[in-house]
């Protein structure tokens, strides 16, 4: 399988809604609820695209772009960017829906990095 393919065939999207229990008191998502939220997306996507155990090892620049509201619904959107030898990139996009509407705007985007390891937490190569 060619990288395109693989990147085609690991994309990775979650579905959620924005309940009471995950807001602060601007009434929008927790930033840092929309961080794990993607991290999560992020690790699916990676585990997908190499099929080994993998790991965080950075983020890069997180851009929040649009507060998420309550009661909105929100979709998450995991990515293959660029796959190196030890280190492969994820970009995870988050948006929001009305539940009522059509509308649809981004409202954060980010990167996160992973590195495949072995059972010893050992760095690997992600493609072999």
């Amino acid at each position: 399988m060619d990288i395109e393919e693989l990147k085609i065939k690991s994309e990775t999207k979650q579905v959620k809604v924005v309940f009471k229990n995950l807001i602060n008191d601007h009434n929008t998502l927790f930033g840092g609820i929309a961080l794990q939220w993607m991290d999560e997306v992020a690790y699916i996507t990676a585990t997908r695209s190499c099929r080994k155990k993998v790991v965080t090892i950075s983020t890069g620049e997180i851009d929040f772009k649009k507060p998420i509201p309550y009661g909105t619904i929100v979709e998450l959107i995991g990515q293959v960017g660029k796959v190196g030898s030890v280190r492969l990139e994820i970009n995870v996009q988050i948006f929001i829906e009305q539940k009522y509407t059509n509308e649809r705007e981004k409202a954060v985007e980010g990167n996160f990095y992973f590195a495949a390891i072995d059972d010893n937490n050992q760095p690997i190569k992600l493609l072999t």
